[in-house]
């Protein structure tokens, strides 16, 4: 549908009442496999972590991932569900070209949690509480590269190559109960919900949590229903979206492609549909089954998973604290401005300025080095900041360093870099360099009265109240002293002179 077709946002919201459902694929970072020892690994050569289990030969048995089963359970108390005592493997029978076996082997009627429930703040500070209806395990599917055509889709292409290495990758899917009441904010709510879940499983260290890796991913289902019906009206389901800005622009986009359509007596259908990033639309996918025809039936070769009680508990007890929590708790006891702590979060700074705090830091100081002169080295060298070789404890040492007088931020800025040189720590730095700053007034008073001696007009200037004249002698006693003197010191020393 062409954008000109689209509904007006606001008219469509005064017609319908948007519901949303969110489905998201959390893959695990297990060392292996689900059902079979093969590396999870990403990145390796096409399909060489594959074995008979993970591509289906005939006689080979699968065995579950204990470690995955953990994580499953970890997931699921995060978000405040209830855990099976039992729960089966099934077999979820479509047409699966990335699954060499045919069949995806994943939990049905029962699954390792659920009812369970996850508050989310939207950018308005409303917070919306999205209900869980279940987390259950499975198996990734391969990665299908399509080959000719310009749309990297199967439609077109020539021939499609796959790589079995993901087939078989442990993955965790979130399904929430449908979201009604958003209006207007649903498409937010939709990414606010995905972060959240982002930011839980890389909180419980069971996720590289890398969307543009395909660690998360959505499945955006939208209907909508005219204001005062009950009966909930016919959903399609974005498939796989993997970046937040996508599931928002997905969701509204939906919301106004449907209320168009209904709005001119049209009706939905239930099918999948592919988001566009480059269109900033969605295309029709195929029609959606329901669970029926997917023909479900037990995992023969499995049996139950049956997690005691003591297991749940001492998962329980390792939870972290909820990463909203942690925001709330942080930004109140560092003092910072809205603005402030937004930057750091959106940088992914948050650890490493904790950590620096811990370490003896002021929290403004931290998040200094941490958005500043360490942001931008990490920009210059095009890495990640996490792939530079500092330390939260060098980042403390130098802002103590800084807070203390003996050195200042120019100075501190050449100390990082050598830090980052792998010179060593800020402090042996320093002295190893003898770039302490200079504190003796005689030796700063002789450098300003040499300052003043080339240029003697500015000890009027300053008696006449002129106190810009004073950068000149300022900058002059810098250089003389390779930049290792205190200006705020030697700023009082002059005005000192100009009483004299």
């Amino acid at each position: 549908m062409a954008k000109a077709e689209l509904m007006n946002y606001e008219k469509a919201l005064e017609q319908f009442e948007v519901v949303i459902g969110l489905e998201v694929h959390v893959e695990l970072n297990t060392n292996t496999k689900m059902f079979c020892g093969c590396r999870n690994d990403f990145g390796d050569e096409p399909n060489t972590n594959v074995c008979p289990i993970c591509i289906g030969l005939p006689g080979s048995l699968p065995a579950v991932n204990k470690r995955a089963v953990e994580s499953s359970i970890a997931i699921g108390l995060a978000l405040g569900c209830s855990i099976a005592p039992t729960g089966r493997f099934a077999r979820k029978n479509y047409f699966y070209p990335d699954l060499a076996k045919n069949f995806q082997t994943s939990q049905y009627d029962e699954p390792i949690a659920f009812e369970g429930s996850l508050d989310v703040e939207v950018p308005s500070g409303k917070v919306f509480t999205v209900g869980i209806e279940r987390a259950h395990m499975e198996e990734d599917a391969g990665k299908l590269t399509h080959i000719g055509g310009n749309t990297g889709r199967i439609h077109g292409a020539e021939y499609s190559l796959v790589d079995y290495n993901r087939a078989g990758v442990p993955l965790v899917e979130i399904v929430t109960k449908p979201v009604l009441g958003a209006g207007a904010e649903a498409p937010e709510l939709a990414a606010a919900y995905v972060r959240s879940i982002r930011e839980i499983v890389k909180a419980l260290g069971v996720s590289d949590a890398r969307m543009e890796r395909g660690n998360v991913r959505c499945d955006a289902n939208v209907s909508l229903r005219p204001h005062g019906q009950e009966k909930l009206g016919t959903r399609t389901e974005t498939k796989n979206v993997n970046s937040l800005r996508s599931i928002e622009r997905a969701v509204r986009y939906e919301i106004q492609r449907q209320a168009h359509i209904l709005a001119n007596g049209g009706t939905i259908t239930q099918e999948t549909r592919h988001w566009h990033e480059d269109k900033g639309a969605t295309s029709a996918g195929r029609p959606k089954s329901d669970a029926d025809d997917y023909r479900y039936f037990p995992e023969p070769d499995l049996v139950p998973v049956q997690p005691s009680h003591e297991l749940i508990e001492s998962i329980r007890a390792t939870l972290p604290e909820n990463p909203a929590d942690r925001r709330k708790r942080l930004q109140a006891e560092w003092a910072f401005a809205d603005l402030e702590f937004r930057d750091v979060v959106n940088a992914g700074l948050l650890d490493q300025i904790e950590e620096t705090v811990a370490a003896g830091a002021k929290p403004q100081a931290a998040r200094k080095w941490w958005t500043g002169e360490i942001a931008r080295l990490a920009n210059t060298e095009d890495k990640e900041i996490e792939a530079l070789s500092v330390s939260a404890a060098d980042v403390a040492e130098l802002a103590q360093l800084v807070e203390s007088g003996k050195i200042n931020d120019r100075i501190g800025r050449e100390v990082l870099a050598a830090v980052l040189a792998g010179e060593g720590t800020p402090s042996a730095i320093v002295a190893a360099k003898g770039l302490e700053v200079v504190s003796d007034d005689g030796a700063l008073l002789a450098a300003i009265d040499e300052a003043l001696a080339a240029q003697p007009d500015v000890i009027e200037a300053i008696r006449e109240g002129r106190m810009q004249a004073a950068g000149a002698v300022i900058g002059a006693v810098m250089k003389a002293m390779k930049g290792q003197a205190d200006a705020a010191r030697v700023r009082e020393l002059l005005v000192q002179r100009a009483s004299e």
